[in-house]
């Protein structure tokens, strides 16, 4: 078996890259009889580049470290790319969701107990930010192939305390919008899109967090932008865009937000704000960002298409190197009229394979991993819940099999040939 798994692997190796791989043949993949010396592949990293250490360097010559010019810039880039009107930028994606669902609370009146639907897999800021607004969370159960939100399985939860759904973009992934969209309108649900993992993707033109009437992102480390800490909420809605940007400043009233609102305007116009500036309307949170997460977020905005382009042509270099271990590993997918982003890449083993096992072993290896998001077996949902997981059977499968590997921009060619090196070992020795 191992002779013939490793003809299999150096045959598929030996073949030249397709053009959309973007590999040439002079860059093929070397079999994996090849010892490669260990490397360090993480699951995500961080590439500052010049243009964003200027526009750092200018915050600091500027003294101005509360929300300003290159917030107010990063906001509207990051609006103008997701095709929506108004982008509020915060300290994390987690700040963004609690908010958005605290403004959509209010606007649309809904009750403590009502319902938000929410996959049972997923990172559990999503769930967390469900129960902070005193909203009851319900499960469901997701996809086996793309990890996200079962249409069919979410309509079957709907109760008439149901409010809203939560879809989540996982791994860089759009969920299957046409069908969410539909259970949308015809209950009459609001939708808040969790898109903490997955930016700049469209799902069948449109792109992800115009949907609904709040969307979320994170850029966060490891995440599409990278700016250490920090988050967008989203929406089209300017009622609900003014209260996000005042629950962010502690429920501050949102004639004033930010202390450039007192350079504008007629002095009747000032003496208003100077006089309800520090009123405050809402208990709200303090969850600004500064100047210095915006430089570097606004500097990553004039390259994010290098940026999904590269991690692309990673997902399509890593899925060439490990098809030969199909039998063994269930490969990403891309949705039928999305586009896959790639945040991670993730896999999940099939019958036979020992995840820990393989994990460990990757691990030692140097090729960090992460486990997909396990959610329903966490220690704190069964305190809350009790023994939940075995409701959500995919969900299981998922906790019990799929794990994650880098797929992030500053991969090389040479971290292609060393993870088919090391998966190639691996299934060797089974």
């Amino acid at each position: 078996m191992r002779k013939s798994l490793k003809k299999r692997i150096n045959m598929h190796l030996r073949q030249p890259a397709d053009s959309a791989d973007s590999i040439s043949k002079k860059k093929a993949l070397p079999s994996v009889r090849k010892r490669i010396p260990r490397r360090f592949i993480g699951v995500g990293s961080v590439k500052i580049s010049d243009l964003e250490k200027r526009y750092v360097a200018a915050v600091l010559d500027h003294n101005r470290l509360s929300y300003g010019y290159y917030t107010n810039r990063f906001e509207r880039a990051f609006a103008r790319a997701h095709k929506v009107r108004y982008a509020l930028f915060c300290n994390s994606g987690t700040s963004a969701l609690q908010v958005g669902l605290h403004a959509m609370k209010k606007k649309y009146g809904w009750k403590d107990g009502d319902e938000v639907l929410v996959p049972a897999v997923t990172f559990v800021a999503s769930l967390n930010t469900i129960l902070q607004n005193n909203l009851t969370p319900v499960l469901v159960d997701v996809d086996p192939i793309y990890f996200e939100m079962d249409p069919m399985g979410a309509e079957a939860k709907i109760t008439k305390r149901t409010v809203a759904m939560m879809p989540v973009h996982l791994c860089g992934c759009p969920c299957d919008m046409d069908r969410l969209v539909d259970i949308k309108e015809q209950y009459k649900l609001k939708m808040i899109e969790d898109s903490c993992e997955t930016m700049f993707a469209r799902y069948r033109g449109k792109p992800v967090g115009s949907f609904g009437e709040v969307a979320c992102f994170s850029t966060y480390a490891a995440h599409i932008l990278v700016t250490g800490v920090g988050g967008f909420a989203v929406t089209n809605d300017q009622e609900i865009a003014v209260t996000i940007k005042s629950l962010y400043n502690h429920g501050r009233d949102g004639i004033y937000t930010n202390p450039d609102d007192t350079k504008r305007g007629s002095l009747n116009q000032l003496f208003a704000i100077v006089s309800r500036r520090f009123n405050f309307i809402d208990v709200g949170y303090s969850y600004r960002a500064t100047e210095m997460e915006s430089a570097l977020g606004l500097g990553q905005m004039r390259r994010y298409r290098q940026i999904i382009a590269a991690r692309k042509r990673n997902a399509r270099a890593l899925t060439r190197v490990l098809r030969p271990f199909s039998d063994y590993l269930q490969l990403p997918s891309k949705r039928n009229g999305a586009e896959h982003v790639f945040m991670m890449f993730p896999m999940v083993v099939k019958d036979g394979v020992d995840r820990d096992e393989l994990i460990l072993y990757l691990e030692k290896q140097g090729i960090e991993t992460r486990y997909l998001l396990p959610l329903t077996n966490q220690p704190v949902y069964e305190r809350l819940w009790g023994h939940i997981e075995d409701d959500y059977p995919i969900a299981k499968h998922l906790n019990r099999n799929g794990f994650y590997i880098g797929c992030h921009p500053e991969m090389s060619f040479e971290d292609f040939d060393y993870v088919a090196e090391i998966f190639s070992r691996f299934f060797s020795i089974r």
